[in-house]
């Protein structure tokens, strides 16, 4: 296999990569031998219709699909070993040549973890949170809030995310959008009708949403990882048993890692308000 690595300005990486021709024939050959075991010709049983009858009349483009869909993992991951990067999001897949005879190639799109200065985010934020600890007689204590510190932080920080992790979440809110609105019986027309709102409206507006909420999350596991700020199996134990129910309990049980993630966020937010 050969492959070769880009970087763009922004962080994106870019890896191309040869899948050989031996590999895709071998493949080729291994799915039309599993398509014939279960091929109905005229004339012959089920499964036993000669392999050269069979290929003639195998559509060749899902063949095609199925040799990529078995290839393109195993070669991704061989890739990004080879070049040593450790990506944070699912590859964005684009196949280049697919020629009979010659190897087959792809790009594969995809981003490591943007790098982030925290720069002077305590003592900024410090700056805010010195209000809620002057007590006054006779008046409330001043109240601190979340929004305040994240737009602290944010603002006291340094991260340039790849634009390629900022499209796929876009995409994940348009469709998320795009669910709600037919359960609502809209089409998306009617929907930015009601809204006053053209699709590249809501797509700018999802990018701006986007780029914070991944820089936010970024932000705040450099935060975790600089401060030591962990979880333990324990009090993922103890917030999977405040489940509503037995099904929250078993989607929460299904997701711990993600529920762990979630966990080290808030104590995060908790400690810088403590600061």
């Amino acid at each position: 296999m050969i492959s070769a690595i880009q970087k763009q300005e922004d962080g994106t990486l870019t890896l191309t990569v040869n899948i050989p021709w031996n590999d895709v024939k071998k493949t080729r050959e291994e799915v039309v031998s599993e398509y014939a075991k279960s091929a109905q010709v005229p004339g012959f049983r089920k499964g036993k219709a000669p392999k050269k009858i069979v290929e003639e009349k195998i559509d060749d483009e899902k063949v095609k699909e199925e040799v990529l869909r078995k290839l393109l993992p195993q070669f991704y991951l061989q890739a990004i070993n080879e070049n040593k990067i450790n990506p944070v999001m699912a590859p964005r897949i684009h196949v280049e040549k697919l020629e009979e005879g010659k190897d087959w190639q792809f790009l594969a799109l995809t981003a490591e973890a943007p790098e982030i200065d925290l720069g002077t985010y305590k003592e900024n934020i410090k700056k805010i949170t010195a209000k809620s600890k002057i007590i006054v007689p006779g008046k409330e204590q001043a109240e601190v809030s979340f929004d305040n510190i994240v737009k602290e932080l944010l603002s006291s920080t340094t991260v340039k995310i790849p634009k390629i992790i900022i499209e796929q979440e876009v995409d994940r809110l348009l469709s998320q959008t795009l669910d709600e609105v037919r359960k609502l019986g809209l089409t998306l027309d009617q929907y930015l009708g009601s809204t006053g709102k053209t699709a590249q409206d809501l797509r700018k507006e999802y990018e701006i949403k986007a780029e914070n909420d991944i820089k936010l999350e970024f932000v705040l596991q450099k935060v975790a990882e600089a401060e030591h700020i962990t979880v333990e199996d324990k009090e993922v134990e103890e917030a999977i048993a405040q489940a509503k129910n037995e099904t929250e309990k078993q989607n929460l049980q299904a997701n711990r890692y993600l529920l762990a993630s979630i966990l080290r966020q808030q104590k995060t937010l908790d400690f810088l308000k403590n600061l």
